[in-house]
């Protein structure tokens, strides 16, 4: 199925609006307990939960308006669904901060894979919208598989020493930011092994 574009705005929004939503949320229950069939429930862990069909709402518009939906977008919405049922179940945020760490090291391992295979699984997401030599995306696969580990590991330091508000800004704004400026860096010391599209005579 051919995907359709969408205005990039609105595909923005979609795509980072259910995590601003959360953030919004949390710091406004952040410091209330909600009761529920008789179990105590942090703001945190309540914020947590409304993510989840906050993200699978924005997916299915996504998905509505595109027609396409893609993997790692799949992914982290699993991972989502996956430990913000664990931390509901057994009332324990630590489930959902662990989060960022699995999906980051996930990330990692499998470019690992692909680079120890000889290949780039990164030019099989990213290749269609970024035309490069395969050498090109051999050192940048190596790059942003380091960038995965540091952010996997940085995740693991904050939630065990910083205050939850801490975590929580960090989670939504600053790793984000960091990927996406790691990565356009990237393209930018890598554009020699852009692959120019010739004209058409």
């Amino acid at each position: 199925m051919v995907e359709q574009k969408i205005n990039p705005i609105l595909k923005q929004v979609l795509e980072f609006g259910p995590t601003i939503i959360f953030f919004i949320v949390y710091l406004r229950i952040k410091d209330g307990t909600y009761s529920f069939q008789g179990v105590d429930y942090s703001g945190f862990v309540v914020a947590a939960l409304l993510l989840i069909p906050l993200l699978l709402g924005a997916m299915g518009v996504l998905w509505y308006l595109t027609k396409k939906i893609s993997r790692m977008q799949v992914f982290t919405a699993f991972m989502v669904i996956f430990f913000g049922g664990l931390t509901a179940w057994f009332n324990d945020e630590t489930f959902f901060k662990m989060k960022t760490t699995i999906v980051y090291g996930f990330f990692a391992a499998i470019l690992g894979f692909g680079l120890l295979r000889g290949r780039s699984f990164l030019e099989y997401v990213m290749g269609e919208f970024l035309p490069m030599e395969m050498e090109g995306w051999m050192i940048f696969t190596r790059r942003i598989v380091w960038m995965f580990l540091g952010m996997a590991v940085a995740n693991e330091v904050i939630w065990r020493t910083q205050s939850e508000a801490t975590w929580v800004t960090l989670e939504t704004f600053a790793f984000p930011v960091a990927l996406i400026v790691f990565m356009w860096s990237q393209i930018y010391v890598l554009q020699h092994f852009l692959i120019e599209e010739e004209p058409e005579p």
